[in-house]
């Protein structure tokens, strides 16, 4: 994997980086966020799999380059920070972050988020995948459209599956990656209890145990989104599960 390493600390970056390519990582330092969009432009150089974002830039604040590069790039942003703060978290994710990583942290656990990222495949429609017919009573709302375009509407959230785009009230929403597969996940089952667990296999595609928090993180970034809070419902000790709001 290719990845763009943004840290204004020479030292901490050459550490790093060093680290990172005995794991078999390509890795290319930024020191601000000037680098960093240059190194992103279609001749800016090879593409990367990955930027590790720190947000303490000497340029500008590492949100606004995370805003920058997703107005670009769907390049998988993993903020590196010591902001440790939710509020700080769910502002990262809004801005289209697809993970956010707080430090000091275990090497073991960057390279597991990397992996994470870099592994995810576009989430396919059931149709497409051969997938039976859902039993009757199946609280699952489909409708193909001509382009085989599965689509899920639940209340006002309409959910293009292969398209990976979501609208409320006709309104498009801007979700990260990894907050459409979590709502994809949800509301193929409304009303389904999902655990935790579950979840974070089927998401994030790891078991790892410490993916527990940014599960919750996530979760938030997506009721804030979608402005309907009481849609994504916390089953406490379990998990979670969509409900679909009365008109």
């Amino acid at each position: 994997m290719r990845l763009l390493l943004v840290e204004d600390d020479d030292r901490v970056a050459a550490a790093l980086s060093a680290v990172l390519g005995r794991h078999g990582f390509d890795v290319r330092h930024a020191r601000n966020g000037e680098e960093t969009l240059e190194a992103l432009l279609p001749d800016g150089g090879p593409e990367f799999d990955c930027v590790l974002l720190d947000l303490g830039l000497p340029d500008q604040d590492g949100f606004e380059v995370c805003s920058r590069i997703r107005r670009r790039s769907t390049t998988p942003v993993i903020m590196v920070t010591a902001r440790a703060d939710v509020r700080s978290r769910i502002h990262g994710l809004n801005l289209g972050a697809d993970d956010y990583v707080v430090k000091p942290y275990d090497i073991g656990e960057l390279l597991a988020r990397i992996h994470a990222v870099g592994r995810r495949p576009p989430l396919r429609p059931a149709a497409a995948q051969g997938a039976p017919t859902p039993p009757h009573g199946s609280p699952v709302v489909t409708d193909l459209a001509p382009a085989e375009e599965t689509r899920l509407v639940l209340g006002q959230v309409a959910i293009e599956l292969s398209s990976r785009r979501v609208s409320v009230g006709g309104d498009p929403v801007a979700l990260t990656r990894k907050e459409f597969d979590l709502l994809a996940l949800l509301a193929q089952r409304p009303g389904v209890v999902f655990r935790r667990e579950q979840i974070i296999s089927e998401v994030w595609r790891t078991a790892w145990e410490g993916t527990g928090r940014t599960l919750e993180v996530h979760v938030a970034s997506l009721r804030s989104k979608l402005r309907i809070p009481a849609m994504i419902e916390t089953v406490r000790g379990v998990g979670y599960r969509l409900v679909v709001p009365a008109a």
